[in-house]
């Protein structure tokens, strides 16, 4: 979701250094980006959720007199709707750097140096960057996703795609039934089943793909699966290197998670099975042919990394998920022959 910023800060001003600080996880994506000089991973107090730091002030101390070493010139801090600038902006005014963008409903008083009021609530995020640095002046060229595959994960991905017997030019779909929070992710019974019935009447291998926190979900789903074209590829890719798969699947199914932004960067046909976590217009899809299924519960948009409930806006039937698939595939073949009869 931050490709477009970046690409701006690194249009409007060249030559300068770009260092991306971002969770340990979320620094994984800096490789895809070409705009980025250098990565500062940092697992920040405000974004913990599980309180595993405890009270340890020194860790903070620590955390700022990093940041001062690196003698920053500007801090252009990118929130979501939910998420506040000031923790970080207040980490930044310790570390000495002397400009700090934001935007927020909320006042701070000199936290940032440049506060702007952000875009109404339901933006989708990618603008929601923009709009941040349209404010502070920046002129906008671009505003599609787009990320670059490094030769190493491109060279990694196809022969991990041999070993398992998928040449070059072969169709597959990748499937990611799984997100970082377990209010997204879809039941593992339906996800085996829906995977059975996607390789069984497309005739594609189905690629299913899974993070370490997702293994034991995945471990249900191919137990139900096993014989049935389905193969895993939990533990065998670096996010660059699932990055490049996805890049060269015939049809991605999943969740609104990385996956469905990674597709989206490059315009590949998707089916987004869309959890009523966030409103629809802030994550969805925005340059690729998609077909999003979405449930309207009462209880949307809930917010929460945990269903208190059954998941009721995920009640999907795996038919329900081949059907969307076939559909759209049918109606991306009949645009390709089009264009290859012009």
């Amino acid at each position: 979701m931050l490709g477009p910023s970046l690409r701006t800060i690194h249009e409007n001003l060249p030559g300068r250094q770009i260092t991306l600080m971002a969770s340990p996880v979320g620094s994984q994506a800096a490789e895809l980006l070409p705009w980025v000089d250098d990565v500062f991973p940092w697992a920040s107090l405000w974004q913990e959720l599980n309180n595993r730091f405890g009270l340890d002030p020194e860790r903070e101390f620590n955390f700022i007199n990093k940041l001062r070493e690196e003698k920053f010139d500007a801090a252009i801090i990118f929130t979501s709707f939910s998420q506040s600038p000031y923790p970080p902006a207040y980490v930044c005014y310790l570390a000495g750097i002397p400009i700090r963008v934001g935007h927020s409903y909320e006042f701070g008083g000199g936290v940032l140096s440049h506060w702007f009021k952000p875009p109404p609530d339901g933006e989708h995020q990618a603008e929601r960057n923009l709009y941040l640095l349209k404010s502070a002046g920046f002129l906008v060229k671009d505003r599609n996703l787009s990320i670059t595959i490094p030769a190493e994960a491109q060279k990694a991905a196809v022969g991990l795609l041999q070993n398992l017997g998928i040449k070059p030019g072969d169709s597959y779909i990748y499937f990611a039934p799984g997100a970082s929070a377990e209010s997204r992710r879809y039941n593992p019974a339906r996800s085996a089943r829906a995977a059975t019935l996607l390789a069984r009447d497309t005739g594609y291998p189905v690629l299913i793909a899974a993070t370490s926190r997702e293994a034991e979900n995945l471990k249900t789903v191919l137990d139900i699966c096993d014989g049935q074209n389905v193969i895993s590829l939990a533990g065998k890719t670096t996010l660059a290197e699932a990055a490049a798969l996805i890049s060269g699947a015939s049809l991605v199914v999943a969740m609104n998670s990385a996956s469905l932004h990674i597709a989206d960067a490059f315009q590949l046909p998707m089916v987004i099975l869309y959890s009523g976590t966030e409103y629809l217009t802030e994550w969805e899809p925005r340059q690729s042919p998609a077909i999003l299924l979405n449930r309207d519960v009462s209880c949307a948009p809930c917010r929460k990394f945990w269903c208190p409930y059954n998941k009721e806006c995920l009640d999907f039937t795996p038919e329900e998920v081949l059907r969307a698939a076939v559909q759209l595939l049918s109606t991306v073949e009949v645009e390709m022959a089009k264009q290859v009869k012009l």
